[in-house]
Parts: C-alpha cells; sequence; structure tokens
C-alpha cells in the first residue's frame, strides 16, 4: 500500500488481487482509450494476480481514479515486471498521479527482486517520451513496427501501433529533476514529433501517417546503427548519441 502525497485528496495506490477488488480496473482502462471491449479481461487480471504479476489501483476515497497491470518477464536475461497498461482518470492527468504509480511499480519489483520494470509506449506521443526518458530516466531498448496490429480504440484508430521498448533499471538511483540529454552531449541527432499525434490522427490522418513514417525510419536506423536514445527535449525531439 502507498498513500501519494502531494496529489489533489489522499490517493491511495494498492495491489488488488480478488474479483471484486480487479473489477473496477476496466472500467477505468476503457475510459481511457474509448473502447466499449476490456483491454484486460476480468479472467486475465484473476490469473496475473494470482501468479505472482502485478495489478493495483489507485483510489480516491472508494472511486478507483488509475488502474496498472504487469506480468513478471525476463529482460536482459535478468527478472522483470513488464508493465502492461496502465491509465488514469481524465480528472487525474497532470497530477503526478502516473508518477507516483511508477514508483509504486519500483518498489514492488525491488520487494519482489526484479532487475527491470519494462513498457511500450507509442513514439509519436510526446509527453510519454518526455516522461518515460527524461523524467523517470529509462532507457530504449527497441524499435516495435506495429506491435499490437490493428486498434481501433479512440485514441490509437486509423494509425499503425508502433511501439517504443522501455526499459527502467531499479537499482539506479531516482532522479530528483528531468534530463533532457542534451547537456554536454556531442554529435548528436535530433528526431521530431508532431505535438498532438492523438489530434492530428482526427484532424489529418495523412499528416499522422508521414510523421509515422518518419519516425520510424530515422529512429530505426539509428538503433539499427547501434546508436542509443539518449534523451528527450521540452520541444519534442529524441536526442540520439553515438554508439556506446
Amino acid at each position: 500500500m502507498t498513500i501519494a502525497a502531494g496529489l489533489p485528496g489522499d490517493v491511495e495506490i494498492r495491489i488488488l488481487s480478488t474479483p471484486d477488488e480487479l473489477t473496477g480496473v476496466n472500467g477505468v482502462l476503457q475510459e481511457v482509450w474509448g473502447t466499449p471491449v476490456p483491454l484486460a479481461p476480468l479472467e486475465f487480471l484473476i490469473a496475473i494476480a494470482h501468479t505472482g504479476g502485478y495489478v493495483s489501483g489507485a483510489f480516491v476515497d472508494d472511486t478507483m481514479v488509475g488502474a496498472s497491470v504487469g506480468m513478471l518477464a525476463r529482460h536482459r536475461g535478468a527478472a522483470a515486471l513488464h508493465s502492461h497498461v496502465t491509465g488514469l482518470a481524465a480528472e487525474m492527468r497532470g497530477t503526478g498521479l502516473g508518477r507516483a504509480i511508477k514508483l509504486h511499480q519500483r518498489a514492488w519489483a525491488i520487494d519482489h527482486d526484479l532487475r527491470w520494470i519494462t513498457w511500450t509506449f507509442d513514439p509519436l506521443v510526446r509527453r510519454n517520451a518526455w516522461f518515460n526518458i527524461a523524467v523517470l530516466g529509462a532507457t530504449i531498448d527497441e524499435y516495435l513496427p506495429s506491435f499490437y496490429g490493428t486498434m481501433n480504440d479512440a485514441i490509437n484508430a486509423g494509425d499503425e501501433s508502433d511501439r517504443l521498448l522501455a526499459a527502467w533499471d531499479v537499482g539506479t538511483e531516482l532522479r530528483p529533476l528531468a534530463v533532457d540529454g542534451t547537456t554536454g552531449a556531442r554529435d548528436v541527432e535530433l528526431v521530431g514529433t508532431p505535438e498532438d499525434v492523438v489530434a492530428l490522427r482526427r484532424t489529418d490522418p495523412d499528416a499522422a501517417l508521414a510523421w509515422r513514417v518518419r519516425t520510424r525510419e530515422a529512429l530505426t536506423t539509428a538503433l539499427d546503427a547501434g546508436r542509443v536514445i539518449i534523451g528527450f527535449t521540452r520541444e519534442g525531439d529524441y536526442v540520439i548519441g553515438s554508439a556506446p
């Protein structure tokens, strides 16, 4: 159990395990993704919880305002938690709850002797790239084209489901401040992203697809050449460094 200080009201983040507790998870996730189809069916959540995986809910009083689901995995040959999906109710975005859930995952992973937390995210969503790379300090290990195939939810519909694989070493120190990766860096390449790809999918899907193709080509070319994504700027650019 974790009480997330500094958030509106008292937000409690706790591990869920019983069917009654787990039932509310899909309500949060379906609202976030705008889909009538459960993102994580109850049977799947019960299996994850029963086999030692991670399912948590964030609550204000008795109302669930966030949920996160992860499964035991392996990464770079070590035990890991793969965070499959995390969602926050609209009124909780920008409050710090997303970071609080990630810190809850980190503490849980350490308690369970896991080395890594991994997750995927859309390379074109600036706020997620900034949070994952600049704020948390996760590394980017792989570009995954069309990872989920065709998706029909309100956020992803009409676009290809490319993802970046983020990896967070829970043994490293937490960052006190965001670091965009440009300070002291030399010979870097910047790869841009659209200001708001979710809105762009609705207003100009051809432009959104052009961004997808351009960014996919730039990032896969860099990673295939052994170069490293070392940061993400507030202006929305990936910072590509030289091969280590």
